[in-house]
């Protein structure tokens, strides 16, 4: 294995990198999410030295008002795309989103609650994480200061945890502590007001926050006011203060969803769940200010019913991944690396039903898309020239997968 493949494995991160609050509240599906690949910008200083074997884990959020008891854990075969059959890594209730510390050594989940220790508001757990056997082990949980937290990241530094809140539509940040504990929130801001679609955006509901590779600002898209609020970010003193100007807006009754900036730090994109887009922005890394560029469809033809959950860029920066819920695909764009505009290139089933959430493997070779509706998690290799996805044949059960981290293991 080459060198910059075994440092990339060496600090898998989230790529700025749930079910719908009220589908959490009906008991419904339960979710899985695979992370993504190191960004080539990181700081390698931050990075364990230790030579990395031609395998990953990955580690799979879930709800758990199924078959789920938590957290689950698989083995990635880097170079057949071949998944071990997974298993149990920690107990725990709807950790629907995960997000790994650069340091490799801590895993924090997102537990999509409504109530915490008998408080409104969800919670946040921190987990030890041994690379080479793959258990985790709890070390506290705090609250996430609003309901239904359905999205959280770790700051470039390693040290915060800034979570969304999508039933309480606020955003939060908790420190972390040098054990990997997390402290009570330092900073908390909730949104206000609503959008256009009286029965899903009568209020504000924060889908998903990220910060800059810079650690300068965080955007945090709000499904509910079709806005991306973007706040400068102090990591030091784990502080959110609004920029100026504090946000960029996409289509009325859009619904912006998920987020993802581009390696090179100039450009982002954003998956609009209620209109299935995409739309591109260019990034002013120093001002935090967004400008928006162009906005396509990711399905190839009207679906009533469709919806869309994640979006990803290639670690290459040259493609744009987005997952249709009910179309049943992965929408594939190219970035031209001069303007950071998007062209359509096709679309790949994703031989399952809703996927919710996918994740591109260290080393760019794979995607691994999480079926939630039919408890499935399916590997398919990237053709490095195209961005184009073919099935490997390789596949597992998950218990209602949404999110899902790798993390590079040991030889």
């Amino acid at each position: 294995m080459s060198l910059a493949i075994a440092i990339c494995l060496a600090a898998i991160r989230p790529l700025r990198l749930r079910n719908r609050f009220r589908s959490l509240l009906a008991a419904s599906a339960s979710g899985l999410l695979v992370g993504l690949c190191l960004l080539p910008s990181a700081t390698v200083a931050q990075q364990p030295t230790a030579p990395y074997s031609g395998r990953v884990w990955v580690f799979i959020g879930t709800y758990t008002s199924g078959k789920s008891e938590g957290i689950y854990r698989a083995q990635l075969d880097l170079k057949s795309g071949e998944l071990t059959q997974t298993e149990l890594a920690a107990k725990v209730e709807n950790p629907s989103f995960l997000a790994l510390h650069p340091n490799g050594r801590f895993l924090y989940a997102a537990g999509e609650l409504s109530n915490f220790e008998g408080k409104p508001g969800g919670a946040v757990s921190a987990f030890a994480l041994d690379g080479e056997t793959g258990k985790l082990a709890l070390l506290n949980q705090q609250s996430s200061r609003g309901a239904g937290p359905c999205h959280l990241v770790v700051d470039p530094s390693g040290k915060n945890v800034l979570v969304a809140n999508y039933g309480g539509g606020s955003v939060a940040v908790l420190p972390i502590g040098e054990d990997g504990r997390l402290q009570p929130a330092s900073s908390f801001i909730q949104h206000e007001g609503k959008s256009v679609n009286a029965r899903r955006q009568d209020a504000p509901h924060a889908h998903s926050i990220n910060v800059d590779k810079a650690g300068a600002f965080a955007v945090a898209a709000d499904l509910g006011l079709d806005k991306l609020l973007v706040y400068r970010f102090n990591p030091e003193q784990g502080r959110l203060t609004a920029n100026d100007p504090p946000h960029a807006s996409v289509a009325a009754g859009a619904g912006p969803r998920h987020f993802a900036f581009h390696p090179s730090g100039r450009f982002a994109y954003v998956i609009n769940e209620m209109h299935s887009t995409v739309t591109a922005f260019d990034y002013d890394s120093k001002q935090g200010r967004l400008v928006q560029l162009q906005t396509l469809s990711t399905l190839p033809a009207p679906q009533q019913g469709n919806s869309t959950a994640e979006v990803q860029v290639h670690p290459s920066g040259k493609f744009l991944y987005g997952s249709n819920r009910g179309h049943n695909s992965l929408a594939i764009f190219a970035i031209d690396q001069g303007t950071g505009r998007l062209t359509p290139i096709g679309h790949q089933e994703t031989g399952g039903k809703t996927p919710r959430n996918f994740g591109i493997d260290p080393t760019g070779s794979f995607v691994v898309a999480a079926n939630q509706a039919s408890d499935s998690v399916v590997v398919f290799r990237v053709n490095q020239t195209t961005g184009k996805l073919s099935p490997t044949g390789h596949s597992v059960e998950a218990p209602t997968p949404v999110c899902v981290k790798f993390v590079g293991i040991p030889r």
